[in-house]
Formats: C-alpha cells, structure tokens, sequence
C-alpha cells in the first residue's frame, strides 16, 4: 500500500491501527465516531467546496497562504500534525509552497482552535523516516499490540482489538 495522509495519522495515533488499515482491515465504515468526524467535515467544507485530491491524498483547503487540515477534535494533534506535514511535503514536491493550518471543531485539549505548522528541512528528514516505518510495520509478518489507552474505547477498530 501507498503511504498517504490516514496512514502517517494511525501510525502516531497507534501503530496496530495502522498496521491494519495499510493492509486493507477498513473498520471505520461501522463506526459512529468516524461517522460524526465525516459529517463535520463535509459541512466545514460545503462553504467554500475546496477539496482537492492529488495523487493518493485529499486537501481539505488550499488558498495562496495555506494548506488547511480540518479535524473533528483535538484528541491526537501530534498525528494530526504530521499528517499535514506529508500533506505539505507532497505540495512541495509540485512546487507548491504554503503554511499549514489546522482546524479543530472540537477543541479539548489544546487552547487554540487553529494551529499552524510549517514544514522544515528537518520534519522533511523525519517523514522519510517515518514513512519507511511505516513500510517496514506494514510489511511485517506480527500485528502490533493494542495499546490499552482510554481512547481505544473510541476506535473504530475496537472490537478486533478487544472482543
């Protein structure tokens, strides 16, 4: 499988997850949660219909300063961040330069409802990195270990992991 935007977001978030969504174990169709995020999503876009798929990724919002990534909560935004990383990392490699922004519509965790991430030499070095990890953990013969958080409780993959 092809690394795109959800897989650098699973694998921060939890690497069984992506483990299993790169070989093609889909359980997020089921899940109420995913369902809400969607909904969310496809409203905050409605206003302005600015989605754009490039290659194997969807860009929420593209305007001449920034790469907007919308998200339903806060709850993970080290992999929300990196996910957009890949996403600016990808422009980049078109000769599209821009900032990166992302938007939460549930904020819990963190103060701000927009973040803003820019993309250095240094987190380019990291997503090659993380992406040959994240070939490499694919790859592999052995599923990861669920990781026993609270969150898992809200995961889509929940019931593979623990009925």
């Amino acid at each position: 499988m092809e690394i795109n935007g959800t897989l650098i977001n699973y694998y921060f978030h939890c690497p069984r997850q992506c483990y299993l969504h790169g070989n093609r174990l889909n359980l997020e169709d089921n899940s109420e949660t995913v369902q809400v995020g969607k909904a969310i999503h496809e409203e905050r876009l409605q206003s302005d219909q600015s989605e754009i798929a490039i290659e194997n990724i969807r860009l929420d919002r593209l305007t001449r300063e920034y790469l907007t990534e919308i998200k339903k909560s806060d709850a993970d935004v080290e992999a929300a961040t990196w996910q957009l990383l890949y996403y600016l990392k990808i422009l980049k490699s078109k000769g599209i330069l821009r900032k990166g922004k992302l938007e939460f519509a549930e904020k819990n965790k963190t103060k701000k409802k927009v973040l803003f991430v820019e993309l250095t030499e240094e987190r380019e070095r990291e997503l090659e990195e993380i992406a040959d990890r994240i070939k490499n953990l694919i790859n592999s013969e052995c599923v990861p270990e669920r990781l026993d958080k609270a969150s898992c409780k809200k995961c889509a993959y929940y019931e593979y992991c623990y009925i």
